[in-house]
């Protein structure tokens, strides 16, 4: 006797229930176009392999502290009804498991999630200037390029290049914290410039001693005017007090005047905080941290050495390690050598050989390997950020096998008494710095080989104990086989549904499109919010929150249609369907528009990808085009391709 859709359905979802630790063990579900997402009460509960097994699941991962089943679209609707009704979890929407999720989050956890948020849209640019910044500090030292014009003015170039991020960090950060934090991103924009502003003293001439900055009153209280080079800690905090004073302004204000009094109060309170509380406060941290740093080095012998290396990178990122400088060039002045700078190498190298053991694990995620490997190579050069923003702080665990892989390599610098005679290059660079004797150079690659081969080694096994590895790249797509009995063979040609510039659907910012289980296709970035039917067809459903349609062509193959990413949270607000399930459409026809302005106020991406199913023997041919106007051919589905 053949089973029934909702026998098979209700089969899937006793396996769920079984693999994710129970009824017990699930604190909500609902679902988006593609995916099943349930918040477990413990994670760790979940077998994930289990999962990965149960039928018609197409991958299974856990973001966003969220359990989530790639089923497809138009299937997990129906697997939805029935898993909700099994378990007793009907009528709850994404807002609410959302809420669910971040019940889980202790205070660190949701700490560490900011500041993951924080860094990951600033990312493209602190890795390409951290690429550039090491590439050209090895070059400048070459008498090939200093004495050559056209390649001296090359790496110049490239040096201004390197520098741009760096000088502005505070202000990005300030940006993409207030945007977090659900303020107008522009307002964190100005807050973070003001950090930086050129009237003020440089904060690190001032630390130096070789500025004096002016010093106003406001009430008998002294405000020293000095900038916020490197406050990268203080401008996470001012991006977050910008944003909620803009939300508060907001909601207290009348319409009549908000625009010029919302932005004008937000503003002037934030830059009044900034240098009377937050700023002094963000400094005051400064100093017992590097002071606490340097005492550990100087009075606890082997171990205080390994504190050093275990926890430097911590300190990068709150960009206090800026004040380290000082602190070696007077080492040098006092003692000729500089036992710090070692320390420093060695605390970075952990990280970088953790970014080697992340993408150990997740090698088959090739958005992984696109963001570990230049990650790494930069640490190779001495620069860390985007390893630990990119990566290690992201995921967590990388992090600790980095600063415990660094910690065993301070322990070899203390026993070989390793140090340099300058300071402010480290890695590979940094071996020219090196102090030679009692075997320095040697010493020094030891050093940072234990320190690479212990972050790689510890990052493979807290990955392995924790479950992290992200075993949903590692499935293959499964392609479902369809009900339709037309056989029909013949070559389908589809054009891109949205104008903009087509790339592979592997680019796309969406890790679960990217990583292809939807299907092979393309991303967009799109011109405007019209979408128009790729090709002919019936649309097969139509998501209650209208971004996304599916349309299943004559060949029995389906096309979805995924307007932004995570833009299921606006619940169909900006966007506006001009078809229904079970019409036929013809190429060019227009499907759905939306609102790409309110979709970037929303904070959302616009980006719209195209995922391809295939009917058992079919091939797809794809053809992208880059710039698109809707007509050109950028794929082609055949039997014989």
């Amino acid at each position: 006797m053949n089973e029934s859709k909702q026998e098979k359905y209700l089969r899937i979802s006793q396996d769920l229930v079984k693999y994710v630790g129970g009824l017990e063990n699930i604190q909500g579900v609902a679902h988006c176009a593609t995916r099943l997402r349930i918040v477990l009460k413990d994670n760790d509960l979940a077998n994930i392999e289990k999962l990965e097994d149960v039928d018609l699941v197409k991958g299974v991962f856990i973001a966003g502290d969220q359990l989530q089943l790639i089923f497809g679209a138009g299937l997990v609707n129906d697997v939805y009804e029935v898993f909700s009704q099994y378990t007793h979890t009907e009528n709850m929407s994404l807002g609410d498991i959302k809420q669910q999720s971040a019940k889980k989050q202790n205070p660190f956890q949701a700490v560490i999630k900011s500041l993951s948020d924080v860094f990951i849209d600033i990312m493209p640019g602190i890795l390409a200037a951290a690429l550039l910044m090491g590439i050209t500090g090895v070059l400048s030292k070459w008498d090939v390029v200093t004495n050559n014009e056209t390649l001296y003015a090359i790496n110049k170039l490239a040096s201004l290049a390197s520098n741009g991020i760096f000088a502005i960090l505070p202000m990005a950060v300030c940006y993409s914290a207030c945007k977090r934090y659900g303020g107008k991103p522009i307002l964190g924009l100005i807050v973070g410039a003001i950090m930086l502003d050129s009237s003020l003293a440089n904060a690190y001439s001032v630390g130096s001693g070789t500025a004096v900055p002016e010093i106003i009153h406001i009430l008998g209280l002294p405000i020293e005017l000095v900038g916020f080079q490197g406050g990268i800690i203080i401008a996470l905090m001012m991006g977050f007090i910008v944003a909620k004073l803009d939300i508060f302004f907001d909601k207290k204000i009348p319409d009549v005047v908000k625009l010029l009094f919302s932005p004008l109060f937000t503003v002037f309170i934030s830059t009044v905080l900034l240098f009377t509380i937050i700023g002094p406060a963000g400094r005051e941290l400064s100093n017992i941290i590097t002071g606490g740093l340097i005492w550990t080095t100087q009075n606890l012998g082997v171990l205080g050495y390994m504190i050093f290396a275990g926890v430097q990178q911590i300190i990068v990122i709150t960009g206090l390690h800026h004040i380290l400088g000082a602190i070696e060039a007077q080492l040098i002045a006092d003692t000729g050598r500089n036992f710090l700078n070692p320390l420093m190498s060695v605390a970075l190298m952990g990280q970088g050989g953790a970014v080697l053991g992340y993408l150990a694990l997740n090698w088959k995620n090739l958005k992984a390997r696109e963001l570990c490997i230049p990650s790494f190579a930069s640490t190779l050069f001495g620069i860390s950020e985007p390893a630990i923003f990119g990566i290690n702080l992201r995921y967590k665990f990388p992090l600790v096998a980095g600063c415990l892989g660094g910690a065993l390599a301070g322990a070899y610098v203390y026993f070989t008494n390793l140090a340099a005679f300058g300071f402010g290059t480290t890695a590979v660079p940094g071996i020219a710095i090196c102090d030679p004797s009692n075997n320095g150079y040697i010493n020094y690659i030891i050093a940072h080989l234990i320190a690479l081969i212990g972050g790689c080694v510890l990052a493979i096994v807290f990955g392995k104990m924790t479950g992290h590895q992200n075993k949903s790249e590692d499935i293959q797509t499964v392609v479902e086989e369809m009900e339709s009995e037309n056989e029909y063979t013949g070559e389908i040609k589809v054009v891109s549904p949205v104008k903009g510039i087509v790339k592979n659907i592997g680019e796309s910012s969406d890790p679960t499109f990217a990583s292809k289980a939807m299907g092979d296709g393309i991303a967009v970035i799109v011109d405007d919010g019209e979408v128009m039917a790729p090709c002919d067809g019936k649309v097969t459903f139509v998501f209650p929150s209208k971004h996304a349609i599916g349309i299943t062509m004559k060949d029995g193959s389906s096309v979805l249609i995924h307007c932004g990413i995570d833009t299921v949270n606006m619940n169909g607000e900006g966007f506006e369907t001009f078809v229904s399930v079970d019409q036929e459409v013809k190429k060019g026809e227009l499907l759905l528009r939306f609102d790409t302005d309110l979709v970037k106020k929303k904070g959302y991406s616009t980006e719209t990808m195209m995922a391809f199913e295939l009917k058992e023997g079919r091939q797809l041919q794809m053809k992208y085009t880059g710039q698109t106007d809707g007509s050109d051919v950028i794929a082609v589905l055949g039997s014989n391709l």
